[in-house]
């Protein structure tokens, strides 16, 4: 690998910015291909940021739930401070703000395709099964959501110690932030699921 090569991708900046300028090429590519930018543009741009900052979400979900969550038992007393005090308020920050944005970037989506209130409204409004299903995936995602902004970053902050707390105020703010955190891996299949089939099932 040339040292070029090997220096962008040392340098995380450096590497999400020519990872950024491609994209960019790739984006003008399929607007010329549109032949500029209209309504169908516009849900390919939203559902790409949707997709990305989603995988991001989830991804580190699972990251909390498979790994950290499982192993911090086993991780030497010493150690420990490491863990909460630099990887958790790192990876809670891209956690939450890429929950915010998933899920802003999804509404979104839902409104420009013109589904968005018979979706809530898990298809009762337009009797449609794919508003019903999509609905049921856009409701547990919203939860999840908002499981992350009420419940898992507020209690995760008394729990890294980012707001003083006593110590049982700490063990309590972390089994509060667990299982909320387990509750959205649990929700997070279904609602993959209904993301992921939607569009295929109902072209």
């Amino acid at each position: 690998m040339s040292k070029l090569v090997s220096g962008l991708l040392s340098n995380l900046r450096n590497t999400m910015i020519l990872s950024s300028i491609i994209t960019l090429v790739v984006v003008g590519g399929y607007m010329h291909h549109a032949g500029g930018v209209d309504a169908t543009f516009i849900q390919a741009v939203l559902r790409f940021v949707h997709l990305v900052f989603g995988i991001m979400w989830i991804g580190l979900l699972y990251y909390f739930n498979f790994v950290q969550l499982r192993k911090m038992p086993e991780i030497p007393a010493e150690l420990k401070p490491a863990v909460s005090k630099y990887i958790a308020p790192e990876a809670l920050f891209w956690f939450r703000w890429a929950a915010l944005l998933t899920w802003v970037a999804g509404v979104l989506l839902a409104y420009n395709r013109g589904y968005l209130f018979d979706a809530f409204a898990l298809g009762l409004t337009s009797q449609n099964p794919q508003h019903a299903f999509i609905g049921m995936g856009m409701w547990l995602a919203t939860i999840m959501f908002f499981n992350v902004w009420v419940f898992i970053w507020p209690n995760q902050k008394i729990a890294l110690g980012i707001v003083e707390a006593d110590a049982d105020a700490k063990a309590k703010a972390a089994r509060t932030a667990m299982l909320f955190s387990r509750l959205n891996t649990f929700l997070s299949i279904p609602m993959l699921a209904t993301m992921g089939m939607n569009q295929t099932i109902f072209g």
